[in-house]
């Protein structure tokens, strides 16, 4: 009789000690805490390159504003741009030419319809393509671009063909006021309808 309470004491302390080992692995594994990310729009930047004269000159700047009008947290770094909304205020473009930048907003971005700001969508794609539903001279078109994501930055680039938000008067009364220096030596002066985009969005995990 002692032995056999004895044996069940045991047991019964064997299926405690299990029993509160796995609540305790339980508790550790709810415990685990899954990574958010978030865009850090203060270390994030828009970088344009227009082109001038026949011989394909590049001008390059930036903008030194984004609005962010709907963004997210996510689980990983590329999902955070999935349906991000933004606008960008024309004002804010910068070449390191005053003179220009002026010129660029009176007479390029100011000669569009509704153009203040830039605004668009962002669609991404898990085959390093996506595009974005950018918004200018009061039209909405597919911007297509290709992304990379280094580190904690996704390098977004595209190709932007003007003639696709119908800017030929913009790009005519651009070209009218740099006359002069959008000409080459061949005399002809020119400005293009291209604008390559680098988007740098650089992202950090969510406190």
């Amino acid at each position: 009789m002692k032995n056999l309470l004895f044996l069940s004491l045991i047991l019964t302390s064997i299926l405690t000690l299990t029993s509160c080992k796995k609540e305790k692995q339980n508790t550790t594994d709810n415990d685990v805490e899954v990574e958010n990310y978030i865009i850090d729009i203060e270390n994030s930047v828009i970088n344009w390159t227009a082109y001038k004269t026949s011989e394909k000159i590049p001008v390059k700047g930036i903008f030194k504003n984004v609005d962010i009008k709907k963004s997210k947290s996510a689980a990983n770094r590329l999902e955070v741009l999935q349906g991000l909304e933004f606008e960008v205020p024309v004002s804010s473009i910068f070449s390191k030419d005053s003179i220009r930048d002026y010129k660029l907003v009176t007479y390029f971005f100011g000669v569009m319809e509704n153009t203040l700001n830039l605004s668009g969508k962002i669609n991404v794609q898990e085959n390093g393509k996506g595009n974005i539903n950018l918004t200018m001279n009061g039209l909405t078109k597919e911007l297509p671009f290709t992304y990379e994501i280094k580190g904690e930055i996704i390098e977004m680039n595209a190709s932007m063909d003007l003639d696709n938000w119908q800017a030929q008067a913009a790009i005519s009364a651009l070209n009218e006021v740099c006359n002069e220096k959008h000409k080459a030596a061949d005399g002809i002066s020119k400005t293009w309808n291209e604008v390559a985009l680098q988007i740098q969005v650089k992202t950090l995990t969510e406190e």
